[in-house]
């Protein structure tokens, strides 16, 4: 299923881009948001693959989670997209994929680029567990971002709360710093980190973009003990 998924998203994506010309909405990081949202009346088709991989002596032992999300925007400074998640489990040769919930999502963009020392987005986001005995969860996000010449840099002050009487709240960030070689292309280092779990993490982050399709790929390497050894994330968009 999940070869199959990808396949067509692939032959999605080669059709469509022979068509475009524009820019689609693209990321230039993978776990950091910047200060972007959809164009009013533009819709995007959007694939994250995330693969963990906790030990990498034992790596037959990951897991591999897809989303699919598609968003849409409100205005120019407001958007809002819901995303369908799905988990595969690889361990000792058994593989084990299942539904994973989905989640609603929202940004608004504060004022106009430039206009304040940074630029302020807010984020909120509602995350419905495929297991539904989890309790829901919601997770908000500040995100600051500055744009100097040709390098960009973002900073996420991230907090999630379980949605119960005795619910409890993580506090997370996210930041990274990109160099825009060509319009097409960036280069550049991402940093995340979960203060309440002590999981750390840096890595590579490219992100290339031609006409209506964009991607992004990223590597996060465990900085302490309680981090995974390795995550990456690729992101594939598609404006229509």
């Amino acid at each position: 299923m999940f070869k199959k998924g990808m396949l067509l998203l692939i032959s999605l994506v080669m059709g469509l881009a022979v068509h475009g010309q524009a820019f689609a909405d693209r990321r230039s990081y993978v776990w950091t948001y910047e200060y972007v949202t959809m164009p009013k009346g533009m819709w995007e088709l959007e694939n994250y693959v995330t693969t963990e991989v906790p030990d990498m002596s034992k790596s037959n032992i990951n897991t591999i989670k897809e989303w699919v999300e598609l968003e849409y925007g409100i205005t120019d400074n407001w958007d809002v997209s819901m995303y369908q998640m799905y988990k595969f489990k690889n361990k000792k040769a058994e593989n084990d994929g299942r539904y994973d919930g989905f989640k609603l999502r929202t940004r608004y963009k504060i004022g106009k680029k430039g206009q304040f020392i940074v630029d302020p987005l807010l984020y909120l986001e509602y995350i419905r567990s495929g297991n539904f005995s989890e309790p829901n969860v919601v997770e908000a996000k500040v995100v600051l971002a500055k744009d100097i010449k040709d390098f960009n840099l973002s900073y996420n002050q991230i907090a999630k709360r379980d949605l119960e009487s005795r619910g409890k709240t993580e506090s997370e960030y996210a930041a990274g710093i990109n160099y825009r070689f060509f319009p097409a292309f960036t280069l550049g280092i991402e940093s995340k980190g979960n203060y309440s779990k002590e999981k750390y993490y840096l890595g590579p982050t490219l992100s290339f973009g031609h006409g209506r399709i964009w991607a992004a790929l990223g590597a996060a390497f465990g900085l302490n003990y309680a981090a995974d050894d390795l995550q990456t994330r690729l992101i594939v968009g598609v404006l229509f």
